[in-house]
């Protein structure tokens, strides 16, 4: 199950799938030394190797072809070893199948008590569900153990905004919707046009399946978009053990959305004007083309084949933040959804040095608004002169 909520978030852990995990170790590394020569910089081998890749990119092909190659291959010094020495070795791997042996026992019983404790955090769910959607209101206990944590102004200017509010609100609002917005990697998947659907969403639970594995359910109140009550997708793992008894991700599997007519919001309409050339008249063509949107969530990725058109890396990144994804909705989002929804659980999240990606220093950016300034005054000189409008190039948006 979920660990307490700490002050820092470690490097989110990559899932072991059959694709990254390696079948053999890697080959045993030379004693080969760094070069000795001073006048040998690594920057200036760094752009001489850019310069004679760019003339000739098969020389990158080529040489990633033959390190593949090497791969798992032995470097010879295990072979040259006297025979009792070899028969040692044998030893140690024998040593190191019991302990894999115990690993996997660990991990079976990992597993059994995360679902023995599970049971025991079931029955608070479906009390967070009830209060969430109307159906009962919490005890006063439980008022009280939650304000233990509120500032007295914030507690009061609440019971004063409730006192004056003429309409009467049933549970809370669009609870889980606010709390997927606060957690990063799901509020990238999220669109405007999504939030309409997810305004309806109930409630959103797991379960674990009777082998390794589990499954995600969302409920939704009736809706305008489909009509799914429930929309569920599982995680599979494989049946055997990885190395260090971890399990291994196998695939993932979503429930079919029954969309309304013209609701889909995982495709969008795109319309072309056609002209026939003989008779001169125009026609209007709809096609419907594949849009981001949450609701892809449960289309997951295939692993790849031979006749996929895309690479096996494309199609591997896929996968394993398709993965990620379900264990934030797991471990984060589903035992913690009140501290995401008040947004209190993005203080004990460290951001990734990509999510900083779109921030500058502030020095950098009064810099590049100087030289905006500049920019400007020159342009509009220019224009002055030309005596016509700026030209304003369409800004491009781009969502990961």
């Amino acid at each position: 199950m979920a660990e307490p909520i700490k002050n820092k978030r470690p490097d989110p852990a990559v899932a072991p799938t059959p694709q990254n995990t390696p079948l053999n170790a890697a080959p045993i590394s030379s004693h080969a030394q760094q070069p000795g020569i001073a006048s040998i910089k690594e920057e200036d081998l760094g752009a001489a190797a850019a310069s004679i890749f760019a003339k000739d990119p098969r020389l990158v092909s080529l040489i990633q072809g033959r390190l593949g190659s090497l791969v798992g291959k032995s470097s010879g010094y295990i072979e040259s070893l006297p025979a009792e020495v070899k028969r040692r070795v044998s030893g140690l791997k024998g040593i190191q199948k019991e302990h894999s042996k115990l690993e996997a026992e660990f991990q079976e019983e990992v597993l059994q008590l995360e679902k023995k404790f599970f049971a025991k955090f079931t029955p608070l769910y479906e009390k967070r569900a009830a209060i969430v959607n109307g159906k009962t209101e919490p005890t006063e206990d439980l008022i009280k153990a939650g304000e233990e944590d509120e500032e007295p102004e914030e507690g009061a200017a609440v019971e004063e905004k409730a006192a004056t509010s003429g309409d009467k609100v049933t549970g809370i609002p669009e609870f889980w919707l606010s709390a997927m917005k606060n957690q990063i990697s799901l509020a990238e998947m999220i669109t405007d046009r999504d939030e309409g659907a997810l305004k309806s969403l109930i409630d959103i639970r797991m379960e674990y399946l009777d082998k390794p594995g589990f499954r995600l359910i969302f409920e939704f109140a009736e809706n305008e978009y489909f009509t799914n009550k429930i929309i569920t997708k599982t995680y599979f793992y494989q049946n055997e053990s990885g190395y260090g008894g971890d399990f291994i991700y196998d695939h993932a599997e979503g429930d079919k959305i029954d969309w309304k007519a013209g609701q889909d919001l995982t495709v969008r309409i795109e319309q072309k004007k056609q002209r026939n050339k003989t008779t001169k008249q125009t026609r209007i063509v709809k096609k419907t083309v594949p849009t981001e949107s949450f609701f892809n969530f449960f289309s997951p990725p295939k692993p790849p084949t031979d006749d996929d058109d895309e690479t096996a890396e494309d199609i591997e990144e896929r996968l394993e933040l398709d993965y990620q994804l379900g264990e934030d909705i797991k471990e984060k989002l589903i035992p913690r959804a009140i501290d995401w929804f008040t947004g209190e659980a993005l203080a004990f999240e460290e951001l990734d040095e990509e999510d900083y990606a779109d921030f500058d220093d502030e020095d950098d950016e009064d810099e590049d608004d100087d030289s905006e300034d500049h920019d400007d005054e020159d342009e509009s000189e220019e224009d002055e002169e030309d005596g016509s409008k700026p030209k304003q190039e369409p800004s491009e948006c781009k969502q990961s």
